[in-house]
């Protein structure tokens, strides 16, 4: 019981049961209504999905890779950059992959309780006028943009994880 109390992950696990976007106003008043409170209230939202992605990928790398790397001699140094860190890469691009949205439900909502400029902005203001059309228009872009966004963290992805074999593919004999 004692452990469990001063694990970190535990109090990571409890960060993690709050809803994030009551920190929205918060972040305003820390950061005023330029961007930077929306870049808070966008991490937030996406720090847990990665981290605790990363700490699983690390959890599963296999005992016997590891047993195999230290019988070869490695340090902990080599270990993380040669085993932990290969293992959780893919864990951190399927993540990112999962959060890039989140992260503009929170800029959009930070935009929307607090701005005075930006697409969340301008979706606020025209729902007031019940022009749907501006709305939609909006939508589509913040769309595109999490496409766009996403296809460059897949760019990443691909340039970094070389060595992993692709979908589908086998090792040649």
């Amino acid at each position: 019981m004692t452990s469990a109390l001063l694990d970190p992950y535990t109090y990571i696990k409890a960060a993690n049961s709050m809803p994030r976007v009551i920190l929205a106003p918060i972040f305003t008043v820390w950061f005023g209504l330029g961007i930077w409170s929306k870049i808070a209230l966008g991490v937030t939202l996406v720090f847990f999905i990665v981290f605790f992605n990363v700490y699983q990928g690390v959890k599963e790398v296999s005992p016997v890779v590891l047993a195999n790397a230290r019988m070869l001699g490695t340090n902990r140094k080599q270990l993380l950059r040669y085993v932990y860190l290969p293992s959780a890469t893919s864990w951190v691009f399927s993540s990112l992959h999962t959060s890039v949205g989140l992260a503009f439900v929170g800029s959009v909502v930070g935009e929307y309780l607090g701005s005075a400029r930006g697409v969340g902005y301008l979706i606020l203001q025209v729902e007031g006028t019940f022009d749907i059309n501006t709305v939609f228009a909006g939508i589509l872009v913040l769309m595109a943009f999490a496409l766009v966004l996403d296809g460059l963290v897949a760019l990443v992805e691909r340039r970094l994880m070389k060595w992993k074999p692709k979908s589908g593919e086998t090792e040649k004999l």
